[in-house]
Formats: C-alpha cells, structure tokens, sequence
C-alpha cells in the first residue's frame, strides 16, 4: 500500500493537516495551539514520527495509529502541540513519503504559513500574532 509522495495523493493528503492549521492561523491567531512554535514544531514532530513509524513498520493499520499517538505524546512532551499536525503521521505513511518530505513541504510550508499568518494580521485584520 505504500505510495511515493512525490505523486498526486501525497501533495492531495497534506491539504489537510496544512488547511486545519489555516484556521487556527488566521481565524484564531489568539490560540495557543497558532503559536508559530506550535505550528511548526507540532508539523516536524509529527512528520518526523510518521516517517519512523514508517521505516520500522511499515504502511499498516497499526502503525497509522501508533504513530498519531506516538505523535500527540511529544507534541504535548514538547510544548507544541498542534491539532491538525497529529494527522500528519497518516499523511507520511499512507503516501510512502521519503525523508526530504521534511523539508519540502513540512518546514517550508509551515514556515510559510506562518509568515503569511503574520503578514495577513499585520496588515490586514489588524489582530496580534503571534499572541
């Protein structure tokens, strides 16, 4: 069931840890769980468990819920906690995702999100962010 994350279902998969993260960031900016550490620590976390979840056991059931777990358990160890990070263990392994998946798109995405989050509060909705 492994498949490569440089085809269509890994880029369709990440829209939705990368989109839950969009509301927490723009509609509230107030939240701990926006912080700009969270945000991005919770998404490396989290990609990272999934792509040693991954490597040790492989693409199955029990691997999909063990690294969620695993996951949220140093998200809240780390102090960054991020909900929408926690489904990016099923992204990583139900796409076959590689190491460089943490570069591109997990760090540059999250850390382009949160420039845009500050960008778009800066200037426009005129609310604190980060909080």
């Amino acid at each position: 069931m492994a498949r490569r994350a440089d085809g269509n279902l890994g880029q369709l998969l990440l829209i939705a840890p990368f989109g839950a993260s969009c509301v927490l960031l723009f509609a509230l900016p107030q939240s701990p769980l926006a912080r700009p550490r969270n945000v991005i620590g919770g998404h490396l976390i989290s990609a990272l468990v999934g792509l040693l979840v991954l490597t040790v056991l492989g693409d199955g059931v029990v691997a999909m819920g063990f690294g969620v777990g695993l996951a949220i358990a140093l998200m809240q160890f780390s102090g960054t906690l991020h909900p929408p990070a926690g489904g990016d263990p099923l992204v990583v392994i139900l796409a076959g995702a590689g190491w460089p998946f943490l570069l591109l798109p997990i760090a540059t995405g999250t850390a382009s999100l949160v420039i845009l989050a500050w960008l778009y509060h800066r200037f426009v909705s005129k609310r604190a962010y980060p909080a």
